[in-house]
């Protein structure tokens, strides 16, 4: 076994009517968990790096915590730079052994973003490397990532196999409701999913995989469990479970999950904190959270994603 491109991934995804899960990485306890719940579950993971985590860990030490998950657990990973805002960030991460890349140009005009994106293909595709490209933009707050809901756009279908054929991309990230962050949804607004592009661009890119960024749920029992320790999360509001499942059984063969993550390891720690405010000792506190992180992503595997015993 070893890290891998998401390109096989992804084929038997699509065929197979599931999604493959990307969680984001940060620091140890949470690929340990990751890569032990998708062990259990004979399923592979992509383990994103976001801008905030080359920050805060470097790309080195994570890159190195990943293969020796690969070493430890005996799946395939890919190790996939997260939102890379320029040709030189997803260069960067090429070089040092990143199987996969997002170049995130939906920022520009289309023609800048097509310019963009083709330039990240053609130097990834050399090395080996795959590539994800998006149209449409997120509303929400991820790391660096930060687009007010006045400036969100649904990904338009007409504009896709212009820029898939354009550009050479190996998956396509779309906007169709989903949002970055915890705070997707005001409260009492009923969250929904714009199935209606995806099916459109189903019929434009038959067999192409599409991805969904900000796909997090903000499980309610988390954050209720965050407040009474102390936390402050009122109103945190975040995507169906249902509605991801059934994503992930049409074209949807990447779903990322980022806050779910947070979630999970900040209940754990706090949790801890509240029962026992003596403790000092990391492990005491950190296991506790590498075992919420794995609960929840055997869960978001076995009700979301579909993906067990897909290895």
């Amino acid at each position: 076994m070893a890290l891998v491109t998401t390109k096989e991934m992804f084929r038997k995804a699509y065929e197979g009517g599931y999604a493959i899960g990307a969680f984001n990485i940060n620091n140890m306890e949470i690929i340990q968990a990751i890569t032990e719940a998708a062990a259990e579950r004979k399923t592979p993971v992509v383990l994103q790096v976001s801008a905030g985590a080359r920050k805060y860990a470097k790309p080195v030490y994570l890159r190195a915590l990943a293969n020796a998950a690969v070493e430890d657990t005996g799946i395939d990973l890919a190790l996939h730079l997260d939102h890379g805002a320029d040709f030189e960030i997803c260069k960067s991460c090429i070089d040092s052994g990143f199987t996969s890349v997002m170049i995130d140009g939906s920022h520009h005009p289309f023609e800048e973003n097509v310019a963009l994106t083709k330039k990240v293909v053609e130097y990834a595709h050399d090395k080996g490397v795959v590539v994800e490209g998006e149209l449409g933009r997120l509303a929400g707050v991820e790391d660096e990532v930060k687009v007010k809901a006045e400036d969100s756009s649904y990904t338009r279908p007409e504009e896709v196999e212009e820029f898939v054929s354009r550009t050479g991309v190996d998956s396509l990230a779309i906007a169709i409701g989903t949002s970055h962050g915890a705070y997707k949804f005001k409260p009492g607004t009923e969250p929904k999913l714009r199935f209606d592009i995806l099916e459109r661009i189903m019929e434009i890119l038959p067999g192409f995989p599409i991805v969904l960024h900000g796909a997090s749920s903000v499980i309610p029992e988390l954050v209720d469990e965050i407040n009474e320790c102390g936390g402050k999360l009122d109103g945190a509001l975040g995507v169906p479970e249902d509605m991801l499942r059934h994503a992930a059984k049409l074209a949807v063969c990447k779903i990322n999950i980022d806050s779910d993550i947070r979630l999970a390891m900040t209940a754990g720690i706090r949790r801890v904190l509240k029962a026992s405010p003596e403790i000092f000792d990391p492990r005491g506190y950190l296991s506790v959270a590498r075992e919420e992180v794995k609960k929840m992503v055997l869960h978001k595997i076995d009700c979301v994603l579909g993906s067990a015993n897909s290895l």
